[in-house]
């Protein structure tokens, strides 16, 4: 018996609401930095998150460079899905939309409004990172039952 997900549960379980957590190399001979994060993903599309340009994660997040982004569930049954890909693209294009739309996913629409208005002065600091999966692993415990 597996417990890996099919490409349909775990794109579903990706697309969920999950706090992310992202991981990508160090520099300096210091270990990986590990981070939670906002995300938004839709099945087969990229993983796409917002943060600081001048943010430490954005100085190892350029374009090419591989992280990782796992999603769980943190009650039983457990379930956590795990993405792993290069960064297709950094930029400035749909920045305020791909706030908005995240911004929303975790704090619900009058939240995620308030928030963004709340924060507008950042995005002058912020860019767009896509993550395109390519290698996934994923495990639902309840397939056990």
């Amino acid at each position: 018996m597996t417990l890996a997900m099919s490409v349909t549960e775990r794109e579903a379980f990706l697309s969920d609401l999950h706090v992310g957590v992202l991981s990508v190399a160090g520099e300096d001979g210091r270990g990986p930095l590990t981070m939670p994060i906002w995300y938004r993903y839709e099945p087969g599309g990229d993983v796409t998150i917002f943060t600081g340009r001048n943010a430490r994660k954005m100085r190892l997040l350029r374009e090419g460079v591989r992280c990782s982004l796992c999603a769980q569930d943190e009650a039983p049954p457990y379930k956590y899905v795990t993405v792993e890909g290069p960064v297709a693209s950094v930029g400035t294009d749909g920045l305020a939309e791909e706030r908005r739309l995240i911004a929303r996913r975790y704090l619900g629409e009058e939240g995620g409004d308030a928030w963004c208005e709340a924060t507008a002065a950042d995005a002058a600091n912020e860019v767009v990172v896509r993550i395109r999966p390519e290698h996934w692993l994923s495990a639902d415990f309840s397939k056990l039952a």
